[in-house]
C-alpha cells in the first residue's frame, strides 16, 4: 500500500533540512543554501505518505483501500487557525493527517536528531511512525483543515520530549537502526 497513489506526491508533500533560527516557527526556515531532501529519506525515518483527492474525499476510494489496509477505523476532521503543536513530542501510535485544505509543516527529527520540515499541502496524506518525535506548525497562511485518522477508540496523548523510555521510542530507535544496517526502509505501523 505504501508504494499506491504516488503519482504527483512532491506537489503536495516536500522535506528539507532546517536551519537554527529562532523566527516565527511558520515561515519555511531553509537552510543556506537550501537542502531539500528526496521524500525516500522520509520512508527511510519511518514516514509514509500519500497523494489523494481532497475535493472527493466522502467518495475516494484510494482513501478507502488505505484505510481498509492499514486499519484505520476512526477519523474525525479538525479545522487548526492557530500555531499550536510546536512543542515537540512523540506518541505511542502513529499520527495520520490527511490535508483537505490549507497546509501545515510537520518537524521531525533524523537519525542525527537534526529537523527536517515535512510541507504538506491539500491532497497530502502522511504517517509518523509511534515513537518519533515531530511538532506541528501551521505556515504564514495560518490554516489547516485535517482528517485525522486512527486504528480503533482515537487516543492521541502528545508525551513531550523527552520520553525515550518508552517502548514505542525503543522499537522506534531499533527500527532505524535496522534500516540503517540493511539500508532498507522501516515500514511506520
Amino acid at each position: 500500500m505504501e508504494t499506491e497513489f504516488q503519482d504527483g506526491k512532491q506537489e503536495v508533500i516536500e522535506a528539507w533540512y532546517m536551519d537554527d533560527s529562532q523566527e516565527d516557527q511558520r515561515l519555511p526556515h531553509h537552510r543556506e543554501p537550501k537542502e531539500f531532501i528526496p521524500l525516500e529519506k522520509l520512508s527511510e525515518l519511518g514516514i509514509v505518505s500519500w497523494r489523494l483527492n481532497p475535493d472527493n474525499w466522502e467518495n475516494d476510494e484510494n482513501l478507502k483501500k488505505i484505510r481498509e489496509a492499514r486499519g484505520y477505523s476512526y477519523m474525525d476532521i479538525c479545522d487548526t487557525k492557530i500555531k499550536n503543536f510546536f512543542e515537540e513530542h512523540l506518541h505511542t501510535d502513529e499520527e495520520i493527517r490527511y490535508c483537505l485544505e490549507g497546509s501545515g509543516y510537520f518537524d521531525v527529527r533524523d537519525e542525527n536528531d537534526q529537523w527536517i520540515r515535512v510541507a504538506v499541502k491539500k491532497g497530502g496524506m502522511i504517517v509518523l511512525p509511534a515513537g518519533m518525535y515531530h511538532r506541528f506548525t501551521l505556515d504564514t497562511d495560518n490554516y489547516i483543515k485535517a482528517m485525522r485518522l486512527f486504528v480503533g477508540d482515537p487516543v492521541w496523548t502528545p508525551y513531550n520530549r523527552p520520553h525515550d523510555h518508552l517502548p514505542e521510542r525503543k522499537e522506534y530507535l531499533d527500527k532505524l537502526v535496522q534500516a540503517e544496517g540493511g539500508n532498507q526502509a522501516i515500514e511506520a505501523r
